[in-house]
Protein backbone atom coordinates (compact mmCIF):
# COMPACT_ATOMS: atom_id res chain seq x y z
CA UNK A 1 0.00 0.00 0.00
CA UNK A 2 1.24 3.63 -0.57
CA UNK A 3 1.86 5.82 2.45
CA UNK A 4 1.37 8.46 0.14
CA UNK A 5 -1.51 9.08 -2.55
CA UNK A 6 -1.05 10.97 -5.74
CA UNK A 7 -3.91 12.28 -7.08
CA UNK A 8 -4.69 14.41 -10.40
CA UNK A 9 -7.61 17.12 -10.34
CA UNK A 10 -8.54 18.44 -13.64
CA UNK A 11 -5.49 18.80 -16.15
CA UNK A 12 -3.41 21.41 -13.32
CA UNK A 13 -4.22 20.37 -9.88
CA UNK A 14 -2.45 17.68 -8.10
CA UNK A 15 -3.77 16.19 -4.43
CA UNK A 16 -0.97 14.37 -2.35
CA UNK A 17 -2.49 12.61 0.58
CA UNK A 18 -0.76 11.17 3.27
CA UNK A 19 -1.67 7.62 3.94
CA UNK A 20 -1.90 6.30 7.78
CA UNK A 21 -4.80 6.99 9.27
CA UNK A 22 -3.87 4.03 11.64
CA UNK A 23 -1.04 6.00 12.90
CA UNK A 24 -2.56 9.92 12.52
CA UNK A 25 -0.53 9.52 9.49
CA UNK A 26 2.72 9.98 11.47
CA UNK A 27 6.14 10.27 9.62
CA UNK A 28 7.41 6.84 9.45
CA UNK A 29 10.55 7.02 7.00
CA UNK A 30 8.75 4.44 4.80
CA UNK A 31 6.08 7.64 4.37
CA UNK A 32 8.56 10.14 4.04
CA UNK A 33 10.41 7.83 1.00
CA UNK A 34 7.05 7.87 -0.89
CA UNK A 35 6.25 11.92 -0.08
CA UNK A 36 9.82 12.69 -1.30
CA UNK A 37 9.33 10.26 -4.78
CA UNK A 38 5.66 11.99 -5.29
CA UNK A 39 7.32 15.26 -4.49
CA UNK A 40 10.27 14.38 -7.24
CA UNK A 41 7.24 13.72 -9.51
CA UNK A 42 5.74 16.52 -9.44
CA UNK A 43 8.78 18.65 -9.86
CA UNK A 44 9.01 16.89 -12.98
CA UNK A 45 5.61 17.67 -14.19
CA UNK A 46 5.24 21.11 -16.43
CA UNK A 47 1.32 20.88 -15.96
CA UNK A 48 0.31 20.78 -12.42
CA UNK A 49 0.02 24.34 -11.39
CA UNK A 50 -0.94 23.98 -7.74
CA UNK A 51 -0.84 21.41 -5.47
CA UNK A 52 -2.74 20.29 -2.07
CA UNK A 53 -1.51 18.45 0.69
CA UNK A 54 -3.99 16.83 3.01
CA UNK A 55 -4.14 13.48 5.29
CA UNK A 56 -6.83 10.30 5.40
CA UNK A 57 -9.05 10.05 7.83
CA UNK A 58 -10.94 12.39 9.56
CA UNK A 59 -9.16 12.67 12.64
CA UNK A 60 -5.78 13.92 11.49
CA UNK A 61 -3.96 15.92 8.91
CA UNK A 62 -0.07 14.92 10.44
CA UNK A 63 0.61 13.58 14.23
CA UNK A 64 4.22 14.47 13.39
CA UNK A 65 7.13 12.05 13.76
CA UNK A 66 6.37 7.92 14.47
CA UNK A 67 6.95 7.78 17.83
CA UNK A 68 6.88 4.57 17.97
CA UNK A 69 9.09 3.58 15.20
CA UNK A 70 12.01 5.97 16.86
CA UNK A 71 11.31 4.17 20.01
CA UNK A 72 14.08 1.68 19.18
CA UNK A 73 16.65 4.57 17.80
CA UNK A 74 19.63 4.87 19.46
CA UNK A 75 20.79 9.08 19.44
CA UNK A 76 22.40 9.01 15.71
CA UNK A 77 19.80 7.52 14.14
CA UNK A 78 17.21 10.13 15.99
CA UNK A 79 19.20 12.77 14.54
CA UNK A 80 19.43 11.58 11.18
CA UNK A 81 15.32 10.89 11.37
CA UNK A 82 14.47 14.41 11.98
CA UNK A 83 16.86 15.60 9.75
CA UNK A 84 15.09 13.50 6.89
CA UNK A 85 11.95 15.36 8.17
CA UNK A 86 13.67 18.87 7.74
CA UNK A 87 14.51 17.55 3.80
CA UNK A 88 11.57 16.44 3.23
CA UNK A 89 9.35 19.70 4.31
CA UNK A 90 12.06 21.37 2.47
CA UNK A 91 11.02 19.24 -0.63
CA UNK A 92 7.49 20.43 -0.12
CA UNK A 93 8.23 24.02 -0.09
CA UNK A 94 10.70 23.95 -3.13
CA UNK A 95 8.24 22.72 -5.12
CA UNK A 96 7.92 25.30 -7.51
CA UNK A 97 4.24 26.13 -7.83
CA UNK A 98 1.79 27.58 -4.82
CA UNK A 99 1.30 24.05 -2.17
CA UNK A 100 -1.44 24.27 -0.11
CA UNK A 101 -1.83 22.56 3.27
CA UNK A 102 -5.56 21.36 3.64
CA UNK A 103 -5.42 20.75 7.55
CA UNK A 104 -8.25 17.88 8.14
CA UNK A 105 -7.60 16.93 11.64
CA UNK A 106 -4.65 17.47 14.06
CA UNK A 107 -1.43 18.88 13.41
CA UNK A 108 1.21 18.41 15.84
CA UNK A 109 5.43 18.50 15.88
CA UNK A 110 6.48 17.19 12.52
CA UNK A 111 2.63 17.34 10.69
CA UNK A 112 2.43 20.88 11.59
CA UNK A 113 6.40 21.75 10.10
CA UNK A 114 5.13 20.30 7.19
CA UNK A 115 2.01 22.69 6.86
CA UNK A 116 4.23 25.23 7.73
CA UNK A 117 6.26 24.62 4.80
CA UNK A 118 3.69 24.68 2.24
CA UNK A 119 2.39 28.22 0.56
CA UNK A 120 -1.02 28.68 1.86
CA UNK A 121 -2.81 26.60 5.33
CA UNK A 122 -6.79 25.89 5.09
CA UNK A 123 -7.62 23.82 8.10
CA UNK A 124 -10.86 22.09 9.07
CA UNK A 125 -13.04 24.04 12.14
CA UNK A 126 -12.16 20.74 14.09
CA UNK A 127 -8.51 21.12 13.04
CA UNK A 128 -5.57 21.11 16.40
CA UNK A 129 -2.29 22.56 15.94
CA UNK A 130 0.97 23.15 17.95
CA UNK A 131 4.36 22.29 18.01
CA UNK A 132 4.97 19.90 20.95
CA UNK A 133 8.42 18.80 20.78
CA UNK A 134 9.60 20.80 24.48
CA UNK A 135 6.78 18.75 26.23
CA UNK A 136 8.84 15.59 25.13
CA UNK A 137 12.00 16.86 25.95
CA UNK A 138 13.19 18.14 22.54
CA UNK A 139 12.80 21.32 20.11
CA UNK A 140 11.19 21.57 17.12
CA UNK A 141 13.90 20.35 14.59
CA UNK A 142 11.87 20.32 11.02
CA UNK A 143 12.18 23.81 10.73
CA UNK A 144 9.63 24.50 12.84
CA UNK A 145 12.09 27.50 15.37
CA UNK A 146 12.53 29.26 11.89
CA UNK A 147 9.40 29.42 9.83
CA UNK A 148 6.92 29.48 12.70
CA UNK A 149 8.32 32.90 13.63
CA UNK A 150 8.98 34.31 10.18
CA UNK A 151 4.84 33.57 9.74
CA UNK A 152 3.33 34.93 13.05
CA UNK A 153 6.07 36.89 14.70
CA UNK A 154 9.10 35.64 16.90
CA UNK A 155 6.70 36.57 20.65
CA UNK A 156 3.84 34.34 19.34
CA UNK A 157 6.16 31.53 17.94
CA UNK A 158 8.30 31.92 21.33
CA UNK A 159 4.69 31.31 22.88
CA UNK A 160 3.63 28.45 21.08
CA UNK A 161 7.04 26.67 21.10
CA UNK A 162 7.67 27.02 24.60
CA UNK A 163 4.41 25.71 26.07
CA UNK A 164 4.44 22.96 23.71
CA UNK A 165 0.48 24.21 23.76
CA UNK A 166 -1.94 22.96 21.14
CA UNK A 167 -4.46 25.60 19.95
CA UNK A 168 -7.69 25.39 17.89
CA UNK A 169 -8.48 26.50 14.46
CA UNK A 170 -10.16 29.53 15.72
CA UNK A 171 -7.43 30.36 17.43
CA UNK A 172 -4.95 29.48 14.59
CA UNK A 173 -6.54 31.94 12.36
CA UNK A 174 -6.49 34.86 14.95
CA UNK A 175 -2.92 34.91 14.99
CA UNK A 176 -2.12 33.95 11.37
CA UNK A 177 -0.79 30.19 11.74
CA UNK A 178 -3.50 29.74 9.04
CA UNK A 179 -5.05 31.96 6.28
CA UNK A 180 -8.89 30.59 6.07
CA UNK A 181 -10.98 27.85 8.17
CA UNK A 182 -13.95 26.16 6.64
CA UNK A 183 -16.13 23.29 7.91
CA UNK A 184 -14.31 20.05 8.06
CA UNK A 185 -16.96 18.16 5.95
CA UNK A 186 -16.21 21.17 3.14
CA UNK A 187 -12.42 21.23 3.55
CA UNK A 188 -11.10 19.46 1.04
CA UNK A 189 -14.07 20.86 -1.70
CA UNK A 190 -12.95 23.71 -0.60
CA UNK A 191 -9.00 23.57 -1.17
CA UNK A 192 -9.77 22.14 -4.40
CA UNK A 193 -11.75 25.60 -5.70
CA UNK A 194 -8.95 27.35 -4.03
CA UNK A 195 -6.18 25.70 -6.05
CA UNK A 196 -8.09 25.71 -9.65
CA UNK A 197 -8.58 29.27 -9.07
CA UNK A 198 -4.80 29.98 -8.57
CA UNK A 199 -4.49 27.22 -11.27
CA UNK A 200 -6.18 28.74 -14.06
CA UNK A 201 -3.47 32.09 -13.86
CA UNK A 202 0.00 32.18 -16.09
CA UNK A 203 1.73 29.00 -14.69
CA UNK A 204 5.69 31.12 -15.45
CA UNK A 205 3.89 33.99 -13.06
CA UNK A 206 2.94 31.70 -10.24
CA UNK A 207 6.06 29.96 -10.38
CA UNK A 208 7.90 33.50 -10.28
CA UNK A 209 5.40 34.94 -8.02
CA UNK A 210 6.30 32.12 -5.23
CA UNK A 211 9.98 32.50 -6.05
CA UNK A 212 10.13 36.45 -5.80
CA UNK A 213 8.18 36.32 -2.05
CA UNK A 214 10.01 33.16 -0.85
CA UNK A 215 13.78 34.52 -1.68
CA UNK A 216 12.92 38.10 -1.15
CA UNK A 217 11.68 37.41 2.59
CA UNK A 218 15.17 35.90 3.40
CA UNK A 219 16.98 39.35 2.78
CA UNK A 220 16.70 43.47 3.20
CA UNK A 221 13.82 45.10 0.99
CA UNK A 222 16.48 46.66 -1.25
CA UNK A 223 18.10 42.82 -2.46
CA UNK A 224 14.12 42.23 -2.11
CA UNK A 225 13.21 44.45 -5.17
CA UNK A 226 15.64 43.52 -7.01
CA UNK A 227 15.00 39.59 -6.85
CA UNK A 228 11.25 40.78 -7.81
CA UNK A 229 12.77 42.75 -10.49
CA UNK A 230 14.57 39.86 -11.81
CA UNK A 231 11.49 37.36 -11.64
CA UNK A 232 8.96 40.14 -13.39
CA UNK A 233 11.93 40.02 -15.99
CA UNK A 234 11.00 36.42 -16.77
CA UNK A 235 7.36 36.70 -17.41
CA UNK A 236 7.83 39.58 -20.10
CA UNK A 237 9.35 37.35 -22.87
CA UNK A 238 6.66 34.86 -22.68
CA UNK A 239 4.01 34.19 -24.92
CA UNK A 240 1.66 33.54 -22.35
CA UNK A 241 2.21 37.46 -21.82
CA UNK A 242 0.61 38.52 -24.70
CA UNK A 243 -2.19 35.73 -24.63
CA UNK A 244 -3.70 37.58 -21.23
CA UNK A 245 -3.08 41.19 -23.27
CA UNK A 246 -5.16 39.80 -25.85
CA UNK A 247 -8.18 37.89 -23.51
CA UNK A 248 -8.35 41.13 -21.77
CA UNK A 249 -8.85 42.92 -25.28
CA UNK A 250 -11.22 40.52 -26.51
CA UNK A 251 -13.12 39.85 -23.31
CA UNK A 252 -12.58 36.59 -22.61
CA UNK A 253 -11.08 33.64 -20.77
CA UNK A 254 -7.10 33.65 -21.35
CA UNK A 255 -6.03 30.35 -21.96
CA UNK A 256 -2.08 29.39 -20.79
CA UNK A 257 0.16 26.94 -21.96
CA UNK A 258 2.93 27.74 -19.56
CA UNK A 259 5.39 29.32 -22.81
Amino acid sequence: MNLVDLKFIGEYVALITLNRPEAANAMSKALLDDLNSTVEELSSNKQINCVIITGSGDKAFCAGADLKERKGMDDEQVVDAVRYIGKSVLAVESIKVPVIAAINGVAFGGGLELALGCDIRIAADSAKLGLTETSLAIIPGAGGTQRLPRLIGVGRAKQLIFSAKAISASDALSIGLVEEIVPKEELLHYAIDVAKSIAKNGPIALRQAKMAINQGMQTDLSTALEIEHLCYKETIKTNDRLEGLEAFKEKRTPVYHGN
